[in-house]
């Protein structure tokens, strides 16, 4: 009878160190493949499929080869698998890994993203296009704005060191360091002289950030903006049966950050 107690409470004693061990233990790393993960999320942020906006939340998942659409008040930052992030800005339209492969990570049709590169396990070469420059980096943070319809763009870097050739001209590329920017026309071929007084324009933008992020704190705290999932409709794992495309997100964010 004893030795039958006994068992038992070793059993018992052994079952709760397996639970404890297993509570502690670190949680396997989160690989969602090629697709991106909406991390924060304000206003009217959605994909286009079969040519309709379908409303994205907070948690979604983008696809490769979908269209991300922020409306006038639309915000979105995203994750990749790696640790890497981009932010989506009000009025833009880009294409999340337009063609196959890792390298190529987003198309830049018209507004603004910014770029997080993250190379802490070695080298991570990516790559951000447009219609007129095709941008390529390293381990790096930086903008993209295509500015209207002729897809001119405005490259600039924060952190690192970006390439940046015509896509139509070709020819040799511009390595631009953090501070500088460079302009690129559909008809012009890229110019030698970068843009060197761009370290007060990016203080200038850096503070833009700031105040854009304390108002978007402020809005949160008061729950008129979401980190956590939003009122629009959502498409996550479950599909787009019986969810309503053109869904709204939440409130309006404060206006984001443009370039000074």
């Amino acid at each position: 009878m004893f030795a039958h107690t006994m068992a038992s409470r070793t059993a018992a004693v052994l079952l709760a160190a397996t639970v404890v061990l297993l509570s502690v233990a670190p949680l396997p790393a989160q690989d969602f493949g090629a697709a991106a993960k909406i991390v924060v999320m304000i206003g009217r942020v959605s994909v286009l499929k079969d040519g309709v906006e379908w409303a994205r939340n907070t948690g979604d998942l983008i696809q490769p080869r979908q269209i991300i659409i922020t409306g006038s008040d639309g915000y979105a930052k995203l994750q990749l698998a790696d640790g890497s992030t981009f932010e989506v800005f009000q009025n833009t339209r880009v294409v999340f890994r337009d063609t196959p492969g890792w390298s190529q990570l987003l198309e830049v049709l018209i507004g603004r993203v910014k770029v997080f590169i993250e190379h802490k396990n070695g080298p991570n070469p990516n790559r951000v296009t447009t219609q007129t420059a095709i941008i390529s980096v390293r381990g790096t943070i930086f903008d993209v704005s295509v500015e209207d319809e002729d897809a001119t763009t405005l490259v600039s870097v924060d952190e690192g060191t970006v390439s940046v050739q015509h896509q139509r001209f070709g020819g040799n590329s511009v390595q631009l360091q953090a501070g500088e920017s460079l302009r690129v026309f559909r008809d012009q071929p890229l110019a030698k002289v970068m843009d060197k007084g761009n370290a007060a324009r990016a203080v200038l933008r850096a503070a833009a950030q700031a105040v854009y992020d304390t108002l978007y704190r402020r809005a949160a705290n008061g729950g008129t903006s979401s980190t956590g999932g939003t009122s629009a409709p959502s498409a996550g794992g479950q599909g787009d049966a019986g969810k309503n495309p053109k869904g709204g997100g939440t409130a309006p964010p404060p206006p984001a950050p443009g370039n000074p």
